[in-house]
């Protein structure tokens, strides 16, 4: 594993300019298998994301914030190029939505100054900071919870919930994985749509998963999950439909009309626990709608996930 490790973080160094990719090459390999991020903002220093927090990163590799490497403005526009085979100006129109997926799997998120026409946004410019978020697949993530999840081989409904970067969708995409496989069913798999909005569970680059998402998923990307799961539902005749985050309204009838229709659903939603589910207006209402059976809360116990699988409208 901790050479895959290795490798997922160097697959994503290879897009920072040339000073910050020596730096992070020459990083510790233990580092660079914890590593989950490269952060740059304009003026401030170089940075990597660990699970315990937020590093700079020194000319030597060091992250020890002695003599951090400062992030200039021609930085992030190189990096953006780098990472998205193109020029600045033709991959901002591209990432307007504020992100962009790219060989590897690895998705680039940019800030800046927003271009705005009619009320929408067209592009971003004047780049003022970017994140770069190391892909990693883990595979057998979902092993933990597959088993509680199909009781005598039948799968629940099932919603993934956690705080932000516990791992919701390395949980989601290992169990679409291991679904469409058939891993669980003696190589039965389960035919599987995939609503990707945000290019994440699959990550698309130039039409082929970045991502082992299994051999029986269709996978539609940057389409809102509401119209995703519609035409999903129409045109792929799914046993399965997954997507990530839900967030809308539209979303809760989308996936109520997959329900009605047979569909089984996976899903992912921000939650601190049950009783925060329980708590927000949204996701309240998708409790009330008793569409799914079970609920996985992953938390973070010591920097490792652990994963508890409850019943989701017990009260």
């Amino acid at each position: 594993m901790s050479a895959y490790l290795i490798e997922c973080f160097e697959s994503a160094a290879a897009f920072l300019p040339p000073e910050m990719r020596r730096a992070a090459l020459s990083m510790q390999q233990g580092e660079k298998c914890e590593a989950e991020e490269f952060r740059l903002r304009v003026g401030r220093p170089f940075s990597v994301v660990f699970p315990g927090g937020e590093q700079a990163v020194s000319k030597d590799g060091s992250v020890t914030a002695r003599s951090p490497i400062t992030v200039a403005s021609t930085d992030i526009v190189t990096a953006f190029e780098l990472a998205t085979q193109s020029s600045a100006h033709t991959a901002m129109e591209s990432a307007k939505s504020g992100y962009v997926t790219v060989r590897g799997g690895h998705r680039v998120g940019i800030c800046g100054t927003a271009v705005v026409k009619e009320g929408e946004v067209v592009s971003i410019k004047k780049l003022s900071s970017m994140s770069l978020r190391i892909a990693k697949q883990i595979t057998g993530s979902g092993d933990e919870v597959l088993d509680r999840i199909m009781p005598r081989g039948r799968l629940n409904n099932t919603l993934i919930i956690s705080p932000p970067g516990c791992g919701k969708t390395t949980l989601l995409r290992d169990i679409v994985r291991q679904l469409s496989d058939g891993t669980r069913t003696e190589g039965r798999g389960m035919r599987i749509s995939v609503a990707d909005e945000r290019s994440e569970i699959a990550a698309l680059w130039n039409a082929s998963p970045q991502f082992d998402v299994g051999g029986r998923t269709d996978i539609l990307e940057c389409c809102p999950k509401a119209k995703a799961v519609l035409i999903l539902l129409k045109a792929m005749s799914p046993q399965v439909i997954a997507l990530d985050e839900i967030t809308a309204p539209e979303d809760l009838s989308a996936i109520e009309t997959a329900a009605n229709c047979g569909v089984k659903l996976l899903a992912t939603l921000h939650a601190d626990s049950l009783d925060d589910l329980r708590a927000r207006p949204l996701s309240r209402k998708l409790v009330s709608l008793r569409l799914f059976q079970n609920a996985v809360l992953i938390s973070n116990r010591g920097g490792k996930r652990a994963y508890g699988v409850y019943p989701i409208n017990d009260e």
